[in-house]
């Protein structure tokens, strides 16, 4: 597998999507530290008693970030691999991580900073199309074996 370029281009951008994702949780908890917001009661007790244990927005903010990241990078993780093994070419699968990679680093960081809509779902639909892209190329792939 070391071999193959689009294993290895997967493997990075792979790589550096789950580095954002234990980023996205770090940030999770230092707001839910400096808010004041703890999801069980004894966090909030051991943080200054029970009326801390208690939602907050921001925090609500960050952990729909976050549940974003695991409803789309997740896939993401099953389709490059599968199809990094259909033996693309590497520039056009290389193009392929790339947006997606761009496109969620994007949507998180609309989600967090709030910033001005369609900011967020324009990033959300273009790393999207790589994803329905490799996601075609395996079942044209596989057709022939069902």
């Amino acid at each position: 597998m070391m071999e193959n370029k689009v294993f290895l281009s997967f493997t990075f951008y792979s790589t550096i999507l789950i580095l954002k994702m234990y980023t996205v949780a770090i940030i999770t908890g230092q707001v839910r530290l400096r808010k004041k917001a703890f999801a069980n009661p004894e966090d909030a007790l051991r943080n200054g008693g029970l009326q801390f244990f208690r939602e907050d927005p921001d925090v609500e903010r960050c952990r729909r970030a976050h549940r974003n990241d695991m409803e789309n990078i997740f896939p993401f993780l099953f389709l490059g691999a599968i199809y990094s093994l259909l033996d693309p070419s590497p520039a056009v699968a290389r193009i392929h991580f790339l947006i997606f990679c761009v496109g969620r680093i994007t949507h998180t960081i609309a989600y967090l900073l709030q910033l001005r809509a369609p900011t967020r779902s324009v990033a959300y639909s273009v790393a999207q199309l790589p994803c329905f892209s490799m996601a075609l190329q395996i079942l044209l792939a596989t057709t022939p074996y069902w």
